[in-house]
């Protein structure tokens, strides 16, 4: 099977170019904050910075491996999903889904390793950049050197190996697994136990903020953990929410009829552009309005931060920056692949009549509901942190910054939904419709 699933990269290497993005970027970032460890282990390097070098890597390198999972998990899934014909006719030919899972992981390891051995350049460059801009805030020493060692390699390699091996074992076995009676109950009851725990643990921490007084260092951890669990448990809730606002949804017209209708019986594939929505306004909204009340108060109060809050602050930034890369490259990828794929189902609408303005209207539309839906659910995570943030810190309850950074967010969730959707489906509607009814999925 191993022999076949090289085979498969060679035949379709255009298939795999989303995964090895994904692996690309994600090595690259993950060695690059690593690095740091070898920096701060380096001989002659003091104290002080060494420790702005280590909570660097700790903090940012754990968002970034979560991230770098969701990633490859979504473009994997995807992958699988689009490769059913493929997985079935395997199955046919006798082949088991032992051998199937085994074929697929491996094409998923041997593409996300290639990614990482590329990303060993960029992260050594990424590093050097990243402790200059510690040295030029006197966060570190203008003395330390930096050093590229075994911490990064081996966390760049094996939270790829893991991340591909995982992601691709539980895509495949989804894709293989029988529809026998209560599987999906099964698997229903799996996700929504793990969706209100998540709600539920958010809320608890977002409520454990209040036992924290205004001057304590770690104030914003509880609000800014609780937001995202919020965000994770309405992302993994995300077919049902669709579904809800789908029966209230009140649209006419042609495009609008199709767009309900396709959306409804799509709604498991769409919460798959849904999660990374939610999971990118909910965190960067919470990271970025906090920081903004931190700021004001401590421009209020007239002290002048600390190293510490220095860090505090590059960090929030650094992440909520590997926050928009990351949900972007999941969107895209996620968007691109699922709107390519439906060029037959595109082919057949033309053909029962629907002109292609109608077409690219159903596409605009349910770009549109999941842009709206992923900025509502994201701002409602965020709102929850936000506001116990505020009341504690300051006298108000709603940040003095205003609406410019959420609609800044706004902007950039659209532009991706809706931008990659419109000029993927404008793409795939230069077939003709008997061309794209004739193609193999």
């Amino acid at each position: 099977m191993f022999a076949l699933a090289m085979r498969s990269i060679r035949q379709r290497p255009g298939r795999f170019a989303a995964t090895l993005l994904s692996a690309f970027l994600g090595a690259a970032i993950i060695m690059t904050f690593n690095s740091m460890h070898d920096t701060a282990g380096a001989a002659g390097v003091d104290s002080v910075s060494a420790e702005t070098l280590s909570t660097a890597a700790g903090v940012v390198g754990g968002y970034g491996s979560l991230l770098v999972f969701f990633a490859v998990a979504s473009t994997l899934t995807v992958n699988v999903r689009q490769r059913s014909s493929e997985i079935e006719l395997l199955r046919c030919s006798g082949a088991t889904p032992g051998q199937i899972k085994r074929m697929v992981v491996g094409e998923s390891v041997v593409v996300s390793l290639v990614g990482a051995l590329l990303a060993i350049g960029p992260a050594m460059l990424g590093g050097r950049v990243l402790l200059n801009l510690f040295q030029d805030g006197g966060q570190v020493a203008e003395s330390v050197g930096y050093s590229f060692g075994p911490v990064a390699l081996m966390s760049g390699f094996s939270i790829m190996l893991i991340a591909s091996a995982g992601a691709a074992f539980l895509a495949v076995r989804r894709a293989t697994r029988g529809r026998v009676a209560g599987g999906r109950r099964g698997r229903g009851r799996g996700r929504a136990f793990f969706s209100y725990g998540a709600l539920g643990v958010g809320g608890l921490s977002i409520c454990s903020t209040f036992a924290f007084s205004a001057s304590d260092a770690a104030l914003m951890a509880p609000p800014v953990y609780g937001s995202i669990f919020l965000a994770v448990g309405f992302a993994l809730l995300s077919p049902r929410l669709l579904r809800g606002v789908l029966d209230g949804l009140p649209l006419s017209g042609p495009s609008g009829y199709l767009a309900v209708r396709v959306m409804r019986e799509r709604a498991a594939q769409l919460s798959g552009v849904l999660m990374p929505l939610i999971l990118f306004t909910g965190m960067a909204t919470a990271t970025l309005y906090m920081q903004a009340v931190e700021n004001d108060a401590m421009k209020a109060s007239g002290l002048t931060k600390s190293v510490e809050d220095k860090n505090l602050e590059t960090l929030n930034f650094v992440v909520v920056g590997i926050i928009v890369v990351f949900s972007c490259i999941m969107l895209i990828n996620s968007l691109y692949a699922a709107t390519t794929y439906r060029s037959r189902e595109f082919g057949q609408q033309r053909l029962a009549g629907a002109t292609p303005g109608q077409v690219l209207g159903v596409v605009g539309i349910e770009s549109l509901v999941l842009t709206g839906m992923g900025i509502f659910f994201g701002t409602a995570a965020a709102l929850a942190g936000i506001v116990p943030f505020t009341m504690v810190r300051t006298d108000s309850v709603l940040p003095d910054a205003g609406l410019g950074i959420w609609v800044g967010i706004m902007a950039v969730a659209m532009a991706a939904t809706v931008g990659t959707s419109l000029v993927t489906a404008r793409r795939v509607l230069r077939v003709s419709a008997v061309g794209a009814v004739g193609l193999v999925a």
